[in-house]
């Protein structure tokens, strides 16, 4: 038997407890990890507040974490750090548990220069923004806008575009206390909502030439600010919609601009894509050209508080669950 915090209704945060459950069987495809931490994530919020009507109950949550592999292969010895992501806590089984059974195709090996913390939430977020950034057609030199600089993909993209030498890359939040962190940690080109108009404020920090690529974490009155300053053929990729579900456009930005918006859903990707993207992060986490922000670490027991937290307090990083 384990521990693991189990979703037994979608009625809100009264719907998870921790309980002890069956441990997870570990066959020719699938290591078992024993879980160090786990990145805690928006979609736990929308499972648990039922908009998600494709997820069945009784269900562990948690849709991506980090860990050592406890029964190995030649290919993933027994100790190999690992994080993993993807259907965990929506289709399967999560990572709010002391074990998780992970397809070895999902496995991704951590850095040594990044502990297994930092390494909980970094899956979901970064291979994100990776393939969104592939999917807006990014290329060096390239203006590139995610809004939620300290957002799990805002903040990845920021810095991934950054790394691969983006010629500008622009974020924002609706803080003043939030703008002035990002400032002290070197993200520049935050815009304050507080104190400027979003379109007006990128307009004036491209020279009215407008962004190429938008990776759009937040979508409501965002998604309309970033079409109304997108480039000539742009791409606006949408991967959550925690500002709002729905928008009114004019297609006529669309149209005159040859420019497209297209939605990004990390569940529809390969395992083999995953692992090439994970490949180009490493090497970045390597090279120390982006470091996973991390706000706050819960002990496993305040898993629940964990998660109201991320969603209520909104942090500047990312909230982990330690076990």
């Amino acid at each position: 038997m384990m521990r693991a915090f189990v979703a037994d209704s979608f009625t809100g945060f009264g719907g998870i407890r921790l309980e002890q459950t069956a441990m997870p069987v570990a066959d020719r495809d699938r290591l078992l990890v024993r879980v160090a931490a786990a990145g805690v994530n928006v979609v736990d919020h929308a499972i648990l507040h039922g908009k998600m009507p494709m997820v069945a109950a009784p269900l562990i949550l948690g849709n991506e974490g980090s860990g050592v592999v406890e029964q190995g292969d030649a290919e993933f010895p027994a100790g190999t750090r690992v994080a993993f992501g993807g259907p965990f806590g929506v289709l399967e089984a999560g990572a709010y548990a002391e074990y998780v059974a992970v397809p070895k195709s999902m496995l991704l090996r951590v850095p040594d220069n990044i502990d297994l913390i930092e390494a909980a939430g970094l899956p979901v977020a970064y291979i994100s923004a990776w393939m969104a950034l592939e999917m807006g057609g990014f290329e060096p030199g390239k203006i590139v806008f995610s809004p939620g600089v300290f957002g799990g993909v805002g903040n990845a993209t920021f810095q991934l575009a950054r790394a691969m030498g983006a010629g500008l890359v622009m974020s924002s939040t609706g803080s003043p206390g939030k703008a002035a962190l990002a400032r002290a940690a070197g993200f520049d080109h935050v815009i304050d909502m507080n104190e400027a108009v979003l379109a007006e404020a990128i307009l004036r920090e491209t020279s009215g030439r407008g962004v190429d690529v938008v990776v759009d974490g937040l979508s409501g009155p965002v998604l309309f600010a970033s079409l109304e300053v997108l480039a000539a053929r742009g791409t606006i990729v949408t991967v959550g919609y925690s500002a709002g579900r729905e928008v009114a456009i004019d297609v006529t930005k669309l149209i005159w601009k040859a420019a497209q918006i297209r939605g990004f859903n990390f569940l529809f990707e390969s395992p083999e894509r995953w692992a090439l993207a994970w490949q180009g992060i490493s090497r970045l986490l390597v090279e120390e050209k982006i470091k996973p922000v991390v706000a706050k670490v819960y002990p496993f027991e305040a898993t629940p508080e964990a998660m109201r937290f991320l969603v209520e307090g909104r942090p500047a990083g990312r909230v982990i669950v330690r076990l």
